[in-house]
């Protein structure tokens, strides 16, 4: 492992240098903002990509977290014990800063309850830190507080694995093949026109849903803004088809559970497919959900993104590393 967990609100550990001169430690600040339920997994997601793609270096990691996500006591009290409030990133500014997506309560993006806390954060990084990357909601919310880009509402979830092109000669996206598959999971989205307009550099995007990776150069930082989760694992899509269609069929939200594309084998797709057409037409019977195995076909769910998952983060990582040398 070169991925290491700090304690919590710990101060920078000396860095140690290599033979020709370049440090080797760096030091991450993790900003978990998921909801109870996928908490744990997001914090493994992202760390497990930041020790692929951190070669020899070590990261040290330190795990923030922001108020006004509603937690319940088990990760309320796992947050006490290892993360630290997220105004205590500025108290030791990182080398990378990651701020995880969140799920969207408010209609308007600067109604959440943690929006006050998150436009303190990108502003001080983007004055503080090399670089940023920010999933999902947090890139949004970095379009809107430094370009003043809105997002837009979906009139359905984008939910699935998508054919995505590359820009081969993006830093971030040397190594990929001019076509991959990446996930996507998200209710909002921004046009591409407007971040190229607002000066971005689109490394990854679909004809079909959009723009994935975009890159800025801003202040001291460099903004790596990522729409899509190259995060996920294999059966993430499906364990979140899961939590909405059991929250439909025990009528705790009243709007479809979205079906994602492509979220399991192909021999398991038919199937899924006819419970999916069960639970939205029947009369919301939690049998249809409570008899379909989630957890066995999740585990034979490909993950065709996994290899390009590992590069990018390489690649982000490198342009650090090339940055501060």
């Amino acid at each position: 492992m070169t991925v290491r967990l700090a304690k919590p609100v710990a101060r920078r550990a000396q860095r140690s240098v290599d033979e020709s001169g370049n440090s080797s430690r760096w030091i991450c600040s993790f900003v978990n903002n998921m909801p109870d339920g996928a908490f744990d997994a997001t914090e493994r997601q992202f760390l497990d990509l930041l020790n692929s793609g951190s070669g020899a270096d070590v990261i040290e990691v330190r795990r923030h977290t922001m108020a006004g996500v509603p937690r319940g006591e088990r990760v309320a009290a796992r947050v006490a014990e290892q993360y630290s409030p997220v105004s205590t990133v500025s108290l030791d500014p990182p080398d990378l800063l990651i701020v995880t997506g969140s799920n969207p309560l408010e209609p308007n993006i600067e109604d959440e309850p943690y929006w006050s806390d998150l436009v303190d954060l990108l502003s001080w990084g983007r004055d503080n830190v090399p670089s940023m990357l920010l999933s999902c909601l947090s890139a949004h919310a970095a379009l809107s507080v430094f370009d003043g880009v809105a997002r837009v509402r979906l009139p359905s979830k984008c939910a699935g694995v998508f054919v995505q092109q590359v820009d081969t000669t993006h830093p971030l996206a040397l190594g990929l093949g001019s076509e991959i598959l990446l996930p996507h999971s998200r209710t909002n989205t921004v046009a591409r026109d407007s971040l190229e307009y607002a000066g971005y550099e689109i490394a990854i995007q679909s004809d079909e849903i959009g723009w994935s990776v975009a890159t800025k150069e801003m202040a001291n930082c460099e903004v790596v803004l990522v729409q899509g989760h190259p995060e996920y694992d294999p059966s993430s899509l499906l364990r979140e088809y899961h939590r909405d269609a059991g929250r439909y069929v025990h009528h705790e939200r009243d709007d479809l559970p979205i079906l994602p594309f492509h979220c399991v084998a192909p021999e398991d797709w038919e199937r899924l497919t006819t419970v999916h057409h069960a639970i939205i037409e029947g009369n919301r019977d939690p049998a249809q959900v409570n008899s379909y195995p989630f957890d066995e076909v999740g585990e034979r769910a490909p993950w065709p993104w996994r290899s390009m998952a590992k590069q990018f983060y390489a690649n982000w990582l490198a342009s650090v590393r090339n940055g501060r040398n």
